[in-house]
């Protein structure tokens, strides 16, 4: 090689170590930036799985775990040697694979509505609307559960307007009813929520190319058309994402919701499994026992993620994880 070409190519080589020297520091400031968070997940979600050694002793608080004796796999088969245990669990599951399925046939709820809420052509109107709706979201379920016994309390405001309405003939404590208790729950939910899962909507809305809209104007389309033919298509990947999610937390439907809202008369059907491990830790003292049945939990919908994923993979062509 001669002298000039070796000066020539002495700038590349300069150039590409800048740039790969510049890459590196820009991807160390991002690991930087990344490093709380994923501090937090390791101290909130990897941290607590110690605690699945209680699942393998006989636990007898509050007793230290070493001086306890080693129970093995006696907890787990415990789930399935006894026969009221066994009936208790599938109507936990039955429970919980009722309201949760409930919740994906209504997961469509959210993105209809962020669809007409962008329609609205006020903006003040618009603004007062999501604010109402969103602002559920951050009330706790204790407040939920106040509000629901304000209004459908025995002597509430509900009661006395049906009531004089002669709509029935006597008041009624709805609190108490067990005949719709996995429908209440669902529209409980969905008043809580869909404000709130609207907001992601709204956001893919706004992302949408107007040329497309503006198109479709010039071949005279309406607006319900071009809903049909250009919105839903385009929110269609937001909400399989969703989807997926809501599948492969299909037993993680909740705990604060059923806990406020049980009671002796609906306590058949408004247990799910997150309730049900709290009540048989907190409330029966079987922290072991609990503890496995969270163990298997998991397990669970570690393998509805992987079913959901390739599901994904099929459907859509692309995967979420």
């Amino acid at each position: 090689m001669s002298n000039s070409a070796k000066a020539n190519s002495e700038p590349n080589v300069k150039k590409i170590s800048s740039w790969h020297s510049g890459k590196q520091k820009e991807r160390f400031k991002l690991f930087l930036i990344a490093l709380p968070f994923l501090c937090l997940v390791f101290l909130f979600a990897y941290l607590p799985l110690y605690g699945w050694l209680y699942a393998f002793y006989y636990y007898e608080p509050p007793l230290k775990l070493s001086q306890c004796t080693f129970a093995g796999l006696h907890w787990f088969q415990y789930l399935v040697s006894n026969t009221v245990q066994v009936k208790t669990i599938l109507n936990v599951l039955r429970n919980t694979f009722a309201i949760s399925g409930l919740g994906i046939l209504t997961s469509w709820v959210p993105m209809v509505f962020a669809i007409f809420l962008t329609e609205i052509k006020s903006g003040k109107v618009r603004k007062v609307i999501q604010t109402c709706t969103t602002l559920p979201n951050f009330i706790s379920w204790v407040l939920v559960y106040s509000i629901a016994y304000a209004l459908f309390s025995y002597n509430g405001p509900i009661n006395n307007l049906l009531t004089s309405m002669n709509i029935i003939p006597s008041n009624i404590n709805w609190l108490a009813q067990d005949n719709h208790t996995w429908l209440a729950m669902t529209l409980w939910g969905m008043w809580k929520g869909t404000g709130w899962g609207a907001i992601l909507y709204m956001a893919a809305i706004a992302g949408i190319d107007q040329e497309l809209y503006e198109a479709a104007a010039v071949d005279g389309a309406g607006r319900f058309r071009m809903i049909w033919n250009i919105t839903l298509p385009e929110l269609l990947p937001t909400y399989f994402v969703l989807l997926v999610l809501s599948i492969a937390n299909f037993l993680n439907n909740g705990f604060d919701q059923y806990y406020v809202f049980q009671n002796s008369f609906n306590q058949e059907h408004i247990q799910v499994l997150d309730l049900y491990v709290y009540n048989l830790g907190i409330g029966s003292s079987s922290f072991s026992l609990a503890t496995a049945i969270g163990i298997l939990k998991s397990f669970v919908s570690i393998v509805l993620l992987t079913l959901a994923n390739r599901a994904s993979k099929c459907i859509r062509g692309s995967t979420v994880i």
